[in-house]
């Protein structure tokens, strides 16, 4: 029980420690992920595209 109570007090301690984000920062962040996942998804899918036609044209000859 005493390494129960002992794990507790020092994560406690050093969530103290921790600099949290502000919320600007953190809603600036959020649209940042958003914006390069969305780009991602585009790109993967534009690749997706590009491949299913080449291999429909390969496949028509």
């Amino acid at each position: 029980m005493s390494k129960l109570t002992n794990y507790l007090k020092e994560s406690y301690a050093e969530m103290r420690k921790v600099t949290w984000p502000s919320k600007k920062e953190t809603y600036r962040l959020t649209l940042l992920v958003l914006g390069i996942s969305l780009a991602t998804a585009a790109f993967l899918g534009a690749l997706d595209e590009f491949f299913s036609l080449g291999i429909k044209v390969i496949l028509m000859q």
